[in-house]
């Protein structure tokens, strides 16, 4: 992870393809494409990689998240539980159709907590979105069981965990819909992009017109397809979509190349006494995008973090001190902040279902150190970075 690392002649090869036919825009000119379309093919070749029958590309992770509530009915006063470890954009996507965001712990495995959920949820709650953070999954199973028990939906934010497994099936392909970023630092990228996955027609039928100003897509002119509701404009670029299909057929390879690493790593760090790794979920086999470990305490982890730094070992992120990817520094969030006004109902139940106190998530996220797994290092480089790792963690635990 990132892609972007590996870029090569399949990349460019795509891209050259539609600056030689001349036609950018995914939809309309059919005329000058002579058959070219990119962003189908990538659909069509998602939805197979991820064995679902629908796959509808947009513009980013967000924009997918957005679409997926949008098409399933959630809207104003509906409420979403989400974890408190995850990226701004899982609330901002819930907030842009109008529900509530309601975070919940998390555990041992950084994703949603199970126990947790069961009281955070009241009459208003229409689905959960576990968030699959850093190549690794929430417990699904017990998720699912929740959601059956009260009729919810459940909504995969698997933006960081494309090539990750559950029970044998793509993460993504869990839930009733599920949802991945293509952006530049995801494991696969088209510079800016994203998707969402169904095997719901009714939800596809929407997706496709809500993420394109509503446009029907009948017949062969823009001009005279017709809107059945609003919608924006979320559409990906051709250009956007030659990069990722070609990004797309070396998932498998990039797999692998992170697995090999991410090994390396974990076998050199289980030899520091003190270091626990991130549970993962019986059955689920993640993307080995990072590896993740747990110190003793909170003061162990963050003074090893920077000590890890200090040596040049760059890409060791100590996630609660993070502005962007946990709720200790999201005041815009637990204030209702924005630079419009928001509807005085929507701020009042944003402040009363969501406190600053996650103990249980401090407790978990305050001890975690996450290693990025890149890509681009030959095993040569990544057992001399894992050596050195170690030993930067060996003298931190005994001092």
């Amino acid at each position: 992870m990132p892609g972007f690392e590996l870029f090569g002649d399949l990349e460019k090869k795509e891209v050259q393809d539609v600056l030689d036919n001349g036609v950018l825009m995914r939809y309309g000119f059919d005329g000058m494409r002579n058959g070219h379309w990119k962003t189908k093919e990538l659909e069509e070749a998602l939805a197979n990689r991820m064995q679902v029958k629908h796959a509808q590309v947009v513009s980013s992770g967000t924009t997918a998240l957005t679409t997926a509530l949008a098409v399933a009915g959630i809207g104003h006063g509906d409420e979403v539980i989400i974890p408190t470890f995850t990226f701004v954009a899982t609330f901002e996507a819930i907030m842009m159709t109008g529900a509530i965001p309601v975070m919940a712990d998390i555990d041992d495995t950084l994703t949603l907590d199970p126990a947790s959920i069961e009281e955070r949820i009241t009459e208003q709650t229409k689905a959960i979105m576990p968030v699959h953070m850093c190549g690794s999954m929430a417990d699904l199973g017990a998720l699912k069981k929740i959601c059956d028990a009260y009729s919810l939906l459940l909504i995969e934010d698997a933006c960081q965990a494309i090539g990750g497994s559950y029970e044998g099936k793509p993460l993504g392909s869990i839930g009733d819909m599920g949802c991945f970023s293509f952006d530049y630092v995801k494991t696969i990228t088209c510079g800016e992009g994203g998707a969402l996955i169904t095997n719901n027609e009714a939800y596809q039928s929407r997706a496709h017109m809500y993420a394109d100003h509503g446009h029907d897509h009948m017949g062969t002119d823009r001009g005279e397809e017709d809107h059945l509701f609003l919608g924006y404009n979320f559409r990906i670029s051709e250009l956007n979509s030659a990069v990722g299909l070609a990004q797309l057929r070396r998932l498998d390879d990039f797999i692998n190349l992170q697995k090999r690493n991410y090994g390396i790593i974990r076998t050199a760090l289980s030899g520091v006494e003190g270091v626990l790794f991130r549970r993962i979920p019986e059955r689920g086999v993640p993307n080995y995008s990072f590896l993740n470990i747990f110190l003793p305490n909170k003061a162990l982890a963050r003074n090893s973090a920077s000590l890890l730094k200090e040596a040049g070992i760059d890409g060791c992120f100590y996630w609660y001190d993070n502005n962007w990817h946990y709720y200790r520094k999201w005041g815009h969030f637990l204030e209702a902040v924005s630079v419009y006004p928001l509807n005085p109902e929507m701020i009042g139940r944003i402040r009363e279902r969501n406190t600053d106190r996650y103990p249980k998530s401090d407790t978990w996220l305050g001890r975690n150190i996450s290693i990025l797994i890149k890509l681009s290092w030959s095993e040569a480089e990544v057992q001399a970075r894992a050596e050195k790792m170690a030993k930067v963690l060996n003298k931190a635990l005994r001092s």
